[in-house]
């Protein structure tokens, strides 16, 4: 058996450091993670009921919980992915805030300043205690989520706690860069338009 120490960590730490533990097993086993909130709990369920592995929960204490998945042949025979794991987070009450990046540079000027200008504001909107619904990227923005992007972690990060990431399609196309997308998924006009004109609030840097 093996046991997880996951409290204190916010999603997706818990659930990675369990893929982790799945990934060192050289057979059938127990892993054991403890976690300190019910969203953990549910997400490290959602992620054993995908691989296919019993799994079951206790509450320990009022911030205390543990979960047991009972690893076997099967899913250790699955690849591992801890690239790409997502989980949810409750938004009750939230607003619906869509953000909105046409350019790979903030503001008008010198294109490194704008550029770093760009890279702060998206490190700063995933540090926020609310995060947006929704991440809009075209035109010049759809330099940002793709491979190499000073930004890619950050978008990582909000898109694994719910944030849906989006990219015009038609844009990827223009900048040869339809392969090299590397978080969220491509859209289009449609969505774009659609996700706009249903926000409670939009955010344009």
């Amino acid at each position: 058996m093996i046991t997880v120490n996951a409290i204190g960590d916010a999603c997706p730490i818990p659930v990675v450091k369990t893929l982790n533990a799945i990934k060192e097993l050289k057979g059938p086993d127990i892993i054991e993670t403890l976690v300190d909130n019910e969203t953990a709990v549910q997400n490290l369920t959602r992620m054993a009921d995908k691989k296919g592995c019993a799994v079951k929960s206790e509450k320990l204490g009022e911030k205390e919980f543990k979960v047991t998945i009972e690893v076997g042949d099967a899913a250790l025979a699955a690849p591992v992915d801890t690239e790409n794991v997502t989980c949810e987070l409750p938004r009750t009450g939230k607003k619906n805030t869509v953000v909105v990046i046409s350019s790979k540079a903030m503001g008008h000027g010198g294109d490194e300043l704008g550029t770093a200008l760009m890279k702060g504001f998206i490190y700063a909107l995933s540090q926020q205690e609310q995060l947006p619904t929704t991440i809009l990227f075209y035109n010049g923005g759809a330099n940002i989520p793709v491979e190499g992007s000073v930004s890619l972690e950050d978008l990582k990060s909000m898109e694994a706690q719910g944030v849906e990431i989006l990219t015009c399609g038609t844009c990827l196309n223009f900048y040869g860069l339809t392969e090299k997308l590397a978080v969220g998924e491509v859209t289009n006009m449609y969505t774009i338009v659609e996700k706009m004109t249903g926000a409670d609030l939009i955010v344009k840097p």
